[in-house]
């Protein structure tokens, strides 16, 4: 998948997100980091009920837009973090205490930080 097409699939997730009310939404870009993904969505939601809706925002709009479906979503059960994994694409949805404690930006700041 091309970077720009994937600078759009998250730029629709960012919008999902805003659109919700999530709390300090980060975009990075980790593609010379990690294999993993080439590019992290993060973002807070204030209650579990809330990070659920993020997470079904997130998924509607990129279905809708783009007919993208995760390959894969973890957390759900428990609402603290959710991860969306779309391949190239990941979105983590958190607590602020969990995102506190696992401070991705600072793991990850290691790549750049997306415009």
């Amino acid at each position: 998948m091309k970077l720009e097409e994937i600078d759009c699939f998250a730029s629709v997730a960012v919008d999902a997100l805003e659109e919700k009310k999530a709390v300090d939404v980060e975009v990075l870009k980790v593609t010379t980091k990690t294999t993993l993904a080439d590019v992290f969505v993060v973002a807070t939601g204030t209650s579990n009920t809330h990070i659920k809706t993020l997470a079904d925002s997130v998924e509607e709009k990129l279905k809708e837009i783009h007919n993208l479906t995760p390959h894969h979503i973890e957390g759900l059960e428990a609402r603290s973090w959710v991860l969306l994994d779309y391949g190239d694409l990941v979105v983590h949805l958190m607590l602020e205490e969990d995102r506190m404690f696992y401070n991705l930006e600072s793991l990850w700041r290691l790549g750049t930080q997306h415009p």
